[in-house]
């Protein structure tokens, strides 16, 4: 992290303090403009140590024949030379925005894959209008036939500071994603333009979703879907589950999708194949297939002193057997669902233990008998679980906001201050706090600080921020992760996204193995995936800006408690709780705090954890702490806040069939893409002549097939599904090419303006752009002209015959 000195760091707007521990790896300052620097300062170090035994050489002899005059003279240009060669040898720059002059050319990327076929045919044509406004065009072709690997096709012709206008839908089928490709623009400071094409003619494409694995009497949803482009005109979706017909519907251009319920009885692989009766060009995407793999409900152990209504509803779902405590032998059951049992009630807590150790699951339900109320603290059940008993608001944390002040955030620079203060007004008093400034290095604006005492000095310092330099948001996380040191903590990282996203992809994965995660708060127009993948790589969970009240949940304390209107999802990321929707607002809730290391996925209203997960061992472990008045589970019972209880039981469940011997299991797949079939068993299956089988663990053997024909396939008796390639499943023009497009400052242009783009040719080709220059050379230059000079004037002494010593010196 950098400290600069404070004339120069109030024009930018950071204030002036020290850097923290840790030598700079790189040392710079901003002079009107101009950053100037040294990209290996550490070099430095070696310079008093040179001048000490250069003035030994010299001096160190001085009852030499030269004179003090002579010494002076040599001192002086050895000096010179001395500190010209380690200056050099530090890697002296400067970076300076200059206007640069190029000669206008446009790089055409083509897309010509089947999805193409619904746009009309604009690259050939597009080329010669460009040409006839007198920009030379290079055409390359990114895609071809069943293959579309837009992103590989972008990021082959990016070149430094270059541009390249694309004319493709967007629909990548292989290689790298668009978001990738743009990261890489983003890092060479190129510009990716596209063409904006609309589709001519009608294509549609089916596709089926629901579980891939379920039980046996258990109603399962799935959703049929008709995707394409032009769907104005009518279509008919029939949709049979084993050749029997559950669907058969007429499909207006407004009912694209059909939702449907199917109850399978018999155990095993079953089919479900959905297909579109309609007028379009490809026949493929008309039918997709999807294979449900049924087994036995899994058998739980459900352990209450009183009838619940929560264990009546696991009964209709599972094969529950009802104790009041724990028994000795738990190896017949998947999971075992505790309700407001006591500690001291609970039965054969070691077995338990064992149990979730060795990979079973636990549910913990709360009441007025549990946790708290029940004796946990300091009990054997307390350690599984990912809840500690007391103040439920948070204690006292590290907490460092790097805050983006890049160029890109310039215009949205007011917005970006605006939240960093109410990030800062979620946080409690009771957390350290500190601040980081970050463009492409980061600055340190306010060290770690109690917040009780330092909470205006923070809101001022943010208020004072002032945007300028590139982006690297690797350099935010990273000068974050050194104020943290070797304290644990939190980093919540406030920007718009827009910047490389590999470098802290790795930075923020690294910190999460430290356990410090990042919580990304979007700004402005933020690039979310970027923000969102960043978060998820530490362990953190992403924010919108509108969603800042949720740090309350996380490190609110005392001084700042959350105060909702009905149970709030804390993390949308983990299984339990994507796709889920609440309306229940329990009325009591256990007092418990989340575990650091643990998941808090949701809050009450109070702000107090209603539900957190973690692994314990092999196994998992949930607990659900709100709960209502008359000690059930209240709401959440009912739809649509049930799915939490059944999300929450499957969880901790895990694989239905992983006691289960001699079975295998594949994915669905498509043609052309390969598909792992596991098999676990005593004995390796046989797959024939064609088909290689590895072991991979104990009893756990592999096979990888990729289909070469659509339809259903089986292989060691796991059936799966083939189906259409990816090159049939989307049309028209996605929306991720426009996102690159805006990541990267390019433009949309019309199908037909060639001179719109040669016009922009020209203007990327004179832009102002950051360039940088090295100046090794000069004072490589210096140092050897002043080694020059000092010979030459020794020599001529010597000539002139003002001395008589060869070496010049009198």
């Amino acid at each position: 992290m950098t400290s600069l000195p404070s004339t120069l760091l109030w024009q930018f707007g950071l204030p002036d303090f020290p850097a923290l521990p840790g030598l700079p790896s790189a040392w710079e300052v901003v002079v009107d403009g101009i950053t100037v620097g040294l990209s290996r300062p550490l070099l430095l170090l070696a310079l008093p140590l040179a001048l000490f035994a250069l003035w030994a050489v010299v001096y160190r002899d001085a009852d030499g024949t030269a004179s003090s005059r002579s010494r002076r003279f040599l001192m002086v240009s050895r000096v010179l030379i001395v500190v010209c060669l380690v200056v050099a040898a530090a890697g002296p720059y400067t970076v300076e925005r200059k206007q640069t002059t190029g000669q206008p050319q446009v790089s055409l990327l083509v897309d010509e894959s089947d999805s193409m076929n619904v746009m009309p045919n604009t690259g050939d044509r597009l080329a010669e209008s460009i040409e006839a406004e007198g920009v030379p065009v290079t055409t390359s072709t990114i895609g071809q036939g069943a293959r579309s690997p837009v992103g590989d096709g972008i990021a082959a012709n990016l070149k430094e500071n270059g541009t390249v206008v694309v004319v493709s839908d967007g629909q990548v089928t292989e290689g790298r994603s668009l978001a990738e490709a743009g990261e890489l623009a983003t890092s060479l400071n190129a510009t990716v333009a596209s063409v904006e094409l609309d589709a001519q003619r009608t294509e549609r494409a089916v596709v089926v979703s629901g579980p891939a694995k379920t039980s046996a009497g258990v109603d399962n949803t799935f959703l049929a879907r008709v995707e394409g482009v032009n769907l104005d005109g009518g279509s008919r979706l029939v949709v049979t589950v084993d050749g029997e017909t559950v669907v058969d519907e007429s499909l207006d251009g407004e009912t694209t999708r059909v939702e449907f319920s199917h109850t399978f009885e018999d155990t095993g692989s079953h089919e479900v194949t959905a297909r579109v009766e309609s007028d379009d060009s490809v026949e493929d995407n008309d039918v997709f297939r999807k294979t449900v793999r049924v087994v036995e409900q899994p058998k739980i152990l459900y352990v209450a002193q009183q009838d619940y209504p929560f264990g009546r509803y696991l009964e209709e779902i599972y094969d529950v057997e009802r104790v009041e405590s724990v028994p000795d032998d738990l190896s017949p059951y998947y999971a075992v669902v505790v309700q407001d049992v006591a500690a001291g009630d609970l039965g054969n807590v070691d077995s338990l233990q064992k149990f979730v150790i060795d990979g079973g699951g636990l549910l913990m339900v709360g009441g007025d008998n549990s946790f708290e109320n029940g004796g946990y603290e300091g009990s054997s059940v307390a350690s599984m679980l990912p809840v500690t008993m007391g103040e439920s608001v948070g204690g006292s944390t590290n907490l460092v906001l790097a805050i983006d002040v890049s160029g890109s955030s310039q215009n949205g620079m007011r917005v970006q201050k605006a939240v960093a203060l109410d990030a800062l007004d979620q946080l409690g008093d009771e957390n350290s706090v500190g601040i980081v400034g970050f463009n492409h290095n980061a600055y340190e604006v306010a060290e770690l600080a109690p917040l009780s005492e330092s909470r205006g000095t923070m809101s001022d310092r943010i208020r004072r921020l002032q945007s300028g330099g590139g982006t690297d948001i690797a350099a935010g996380v990273l000068g974050a992760e050194e104020m943290l040191g070797d304290q644990r903590g939190s980093i919540i990282l406030i920007s718009d996204g827009r910047g490389p996203v590999g470098p802290p992809t790795a930075a923020a994965q690294r910190l999460g193995e430290r356990g410090t995660r990042i919580i990304a708060v979007g700004t402005g127009n933020p690039n979310e995936a970027h923000l969102r993948r960043i978060a998820e790589a530490s362990g953190g969970s992403y924010f919108r800006a509108t969603d800042t009240d949720r740090l309350r949940l996380l490190f609110g304390g005392s001084s700042r408690r959350y105060q909702g209107n009905t149970l709030t999802i804390v993390d949308r990321n983990s299984f339990v709780t994507s796709g889920v929707e609440l309306t229940a607002d329990p009325a009591k809730n256990n007092d418990v705090s989340v575990r650091t290391g643990a998941d808090y996925l949701v809050a009450s209203s109070s702000g107090k954890p209603a539900v957190a997960s973690w692994r314990y061992g092999l196994g998992r472990v949930g607990t659900i702490t709100a709960y209502g008045d008359d000690g059930t589970l209240d709401g959440l019972l009912t739809a649509p806040d049930s799915l939490l209880l059944t999300k929450s039981t499957n969880y901790v469940i895990g694989d239905p069939e992983r006691k289960a011997t001699g079975v295998a299991e594949a994915a669905d797949t498509r043609v052309g893409q390969s598909t792992t079939v596991t098999y676990r068993g005593t004995d390796a299956p046989d797959g024939g002549e064609n088909v290689s089988v590895r072991q991979v663990a104990p009893e756990t053997y592999q096979a990888t097939v990729t289909p070469t024909a659509m339809g259903y396939e089986s292989l060691f008796g796991a059936e799966y599904a083939v189906n259409y390639r990816s090159e049939y499943a989307a049309y028209g023009q996605a929306g991720s090419l426009t996102d690159v497009v805006r990541a990267t400052n390019g433009t949309v242009f019309a199908p037909n303006d060639a001179s719109g783009i040669a016009d922009f040719a020209r203007e990327q080709s004179t832009r102002v752009r950051d360039v940088e220059t090295t100046w090794d050379w000069l004072f490589l230059l210096l140092g050897l002209s002043a080694y020059v000079i000092e010979v030459l004037v020794r020599r001529i002494r010597v000539y002139t015959g003002r001395t008589s010593n060869e070496s010049g010196l009198s």
